[in-house]
Formats: C-alpha cells, sequence, structure tokens
C-alpha cells in the first residue's frame, strides 16, 4: 500500500507554493468556524498525515454522495484528493468485485484504531432477511465489523443518524440508524435528506485537520452546523414577527413571500444551516424558493404526515398557539397605527395653529409699520 502524504506534501508535489497553501489554511479556519488566532493550529494539522477514511452505504438512494459531491467550499476534488485518504467507497471507487471487498479488509488490518469509518443509509436489523446484501454478506455485519476498528464514526444523512424513510411507519426492513447498531464508539450525526454538501466536507475537514470530533449538541451533531434553527435564521422571519402569514401557496401572501407557518414548515422545532448556508453555493434554499421546511434533520420526519399541516404551537418558546400570537400581534400593529395617526392629528394641529399664530403676528407687525410711516 502506498505511503499518505500530508496537504502539504501534496502542495508540494503539485508545485504550488506555501503561500497557496497557507491561504488554504486560511479558507478551512473559515470554513470550520474558528477564529483567526487558530491559524496555526491548522496548518499543523495540514502537515500532518492524510486520514484514512472508509465509506459505507446501506439502505439509502445515494442523495448524500450525490450532495457530498456538490460541495464547493472546500470542493469535493480537494476533500478526496488532497485532505483525506478515501481508501473505500462502492459508489465513488473505480474498483469492484472481490478484488475491492479484499482491499476493504487489508485497509481494516493495516490501519486498525485509526481510519474514519463514514456511514450513509439505514441498517437492516434482521441479517436473515436478505435485505441490504453487500458483497454476499448482510450490511449488518459489514458495519460491525468496519466499526470494531474505527477512530471516529461519521453518520452521513438522516437514515444513518436516525432512520430515515427506510425506518418510516411500517417499517418492513425493521431498518435501524447507526446509533442504534453501535454503542461503543464515538459518532458524530450528520443529518439531512440529505445534508448541505458544504456541512458533509466541513465534519471530516475537521477531523482531517485536528483529529478530534468537532464540538458536539446533546444529540451527537456539530455544533457549528447545527446550532441554530432554521426560524432563527429565516429571511422570512420579519413576517412571523408581524403576524402575516401565507394560508395557500397561491395567494398574495404567498407571493408576497410572507412566513409560511401555516402550511406546514417545520422551521420553528428543526435544528439545521440551510437559512444561512443555503444550497448550490449559497443560492437558495426550500424556503426562499417557496415551500415550507419538512424538517428532515429531525428524527422521524418522514412520519410527519401530513407535511402541510402547521404546527399547532410555536415550539420553544412557550407563546402558545400561532393564531392568537398573530392576532395578537396584528391587534398591536392596528393599536398601533391608529394611536401614530391620532398622535399625528394632534401635532399638525399644533403645527397648524403655531403657524397662524406667527402669521397673525407678521400681518399686525406690518400694520405697526405701515401706520408709523403715514
Amino acid at each position: 500500500m502506498e505511503k499518505y502524504d500530508s496537504i502539504w506534501d501534496m502542495y508540494q508535489k503539485k508545485g504550488m507554493s506555501r503561500r497557496s497553501f497557507i491561504k488554504a489554511c486560511s479558507a478551512m479556519t473559515a470554513l470550520l468556524g474558528l477564529a483567526p488566532a487558530m491559524l496555526p493550529k491548522v496548518v499543523k494539522a495540514a502537515e500532518k498525515r492524510l486520514p484514512v477514511v472508509i465509506w459505507l452505504h446501506g439502505h439509502e438512494c445515494t442523495g448524500c454522495s450525490e450532495s457530498f459531491l456538490r460541495s464547493s467550499a472546500p470542493m469535493t476534488s480537494d476533500v478526496i484528493l488532497n485532505m483525506i485518504a478515501l481508501e473505500y467507497d462502492d459508489t465513488l471507487g473505480a474498483a469492484s468485485g472481490e478484488f475491492f471487498e479484499d482491499h476493504l479488509q487489508e485497509v481494516m488490518k493495516t490501519y486498525k484504531g485509526q481510519y474514519i469509518l463514514a456511514v450513509e443509509g439505514a441498517i437492516p436489523a434482521d441479517p436473515s432477511g436478505g435485505f441490504c446484501m453487500v458483497g454476499g454478506k448482510p450490511f449488518l455485519n459489514q458495519v460491525k465489523e468496519a466499526a470494531t476498528g474505527a477512530a471516529a464514526i461519521i453518520a452521513y444523512g438522516t437514515c444513518a443518524a436516525w432512520g430515515g424513510i427506510q425506518a418510516a411507519r411500517p417499517n418492513p426492513a425493521h431498518a435501524l440508524s447507526l446509533n442504534e447498531i453501535i454503542g461503543n464508539k464515538p459518532i458524530i450525526n450528520v443529518p439531512g435528506c440529505p445534508p448541505i454538501p458544504e456541512v458533509m466536507t466541513g465534519v471530516i475537514a475537521h477531523y482531517a485537520m485536528f483529529g478530534n470530533l468537532p464540538p458536539l449538541d446533546n444529540k451527537n451533531c456539530p455544533k457549528q452546523f447545527y446550532g441554530n434553527r432554521i426560524h432563527d435564521t429565516c429571511y422570512r422571519r420579519p413576517f412571523f414577527d408581524a403576524g402575516m402569514y401565507a394560508n395557500d401557496f397561491n395567494d398574495a401572501g404567498a407571493r408576497a413571500g410572507w412566513c409560511l407557518y401555516k402550511l406546514g414548515c417545520r422551521g420553528p422545532e428543526t435544528y439545521a444551516s440551510c437559512g444561512n448556508m443555503r444550497w448550490w453555493n449559497g443560492l437558495s434554499y426550500p424556503i426562499q424558493s417557496g415551500h415550507g421546511c419538512i424538517g428532515c434533520t429531525s428524527k422521524n420526519f418522514w412520519d410527519n404526515d401530513p407535511f402541510y399541516r402547521r404546527l399547532p404551537e410555536f415550539a420553544g418558546l412557550g407563546l402558545g398557539n400561532i393564531d392568537k400570537i398573530g392576532a395578537a400581534v396584528t391587534g398591536a400593529l392596528a393599536v398601533g397605527i391608529t394611536a401614530h395617526l391620532a398622535t399625528s392629528a394632534v401635532q399638525k394641529k399644533k403645527r397648524d395653529q403655531k403657524e397662524l399664530e406667527e402669521e397673525k403676528k407678521k400681518a399686525e407687525a406690518a400694520e405697526r409699520r405701515s401706520r408709523g410711516k403715514d
């Protein structure tokens, strides 16, 4: 097997300057949400050997891999060719068959306790059911074997993190999440259907840089990408605060870009970076295109049927029923407008009275001057 180089070694082999290398490290520091003072540590980490990665695929649609391939910062090609040593991925790999499976066994043996295991897709719990067979063996067995020697595990996508659509009612394949199968290894959950491309590359880039997990929340999701609700970063938030909601996808409110809460938007209870990072190089995301958030990073989101049934309450802030909030806000707005108009009328009357008095004084003064001349 070939000797794995560092990111800096790869820059040198390609004839790129140290300056370009430092600029790349600066960009990576910003992507990972680190302070500028962390740049020296990022540079030092980039000079170390590339981490070995094994990527397995279970019950899934390959949407997570498709998303991963569309990352622009960093570009997927840079991650695969320059930041990690991707030794096994039956979707992206050129090899296949028995030779490729033998290579997987060799990698797991040689780098036991050192490699990163990435898993995409849910895991059928019954190995005798014939669901999801890889190389003639149940995927359940492959995952357990690979997890044994992994230093860390990344659960890419809602299927791997929570079970996803495969685990939706009635779950005929008895599909489970990675967390329900592997209980003795650190797992980074990167949910989404699929996750944002830059979130996927950013998580693996963090481990490649520092050799440890990024800061995680209570669901083992990276805080820098899952620390805010969609609602907190939504550009339609001012309409929510003003009690202005679209009641139909074709009404005037929807065309004007009003809040989609009453059309089933799960933004107030969904944690993700869609509102600030967005998709396709920051171009757009579902809410911006006119469709409410369906909460695809949440557990059991496929069973939230129908998707267009609105939440009964605004979760998290204890504000109660949203209709009453909207009515109260609208009522307060109406009272405020009325009060403003009344105040403006009084002020205008005072200005008019003052102007009349000033005009009267000017007229009297002019008359006195006229009499004096006579």
